[in-house]
């Protein structure tokens, strides 16, 4: 479950952060999951708390915003939703799809005090 490293790298970002950005806890963490990202936002939910024991983000609140698919076809240059990587051009029917949105995760916002 590759989920529990992607949570420690938050954790280890949040750290960071704390002492740049001058603050001591925080409240709430908005993460954005793309859905090609092969990152399952459940494992997340399941892990968070885990992780985030005895840090400054212990007790925080985890929400989760799902960024969607998109892509370039490589053949006709239209923009098309996707729902996998491997999806072809529901325009021309090619697989060169080049990926510009939704493989990506990111911390979006967090509260702190």
């Amino acid at each position: 479950m590759h989920e529990i490293s992607l949570l420690k790298n938050v954790r280890e970002i949040l750290e960071e952060h704390a002492i740049s950005e001058k603050f001591s806890k925080v409240i709430k963490v908005t993460l954005e999951i793309g859905k090609l990202s092969s990152v399952e936002p459940d494992a997340l939910r399941f892990g968070f708390d885990v992780v985030m024991k005895d840090s400054l983000a212990e007790n925080a609140e985890l929400l989760i915003s799902e960024l969607n698919g998109l892509g370039l076809c490589q053949q006709c240059g239209q923009q098309v939703e996707l729902e996998t990587s491997y999806d072809p051009c529901p325009h021309c029917d090619s697989p060169f799809i080049k990926v510009i949105q939704g493989a990506e995760m990111k911390i979006k916002d967090l509260s702190v005090i």
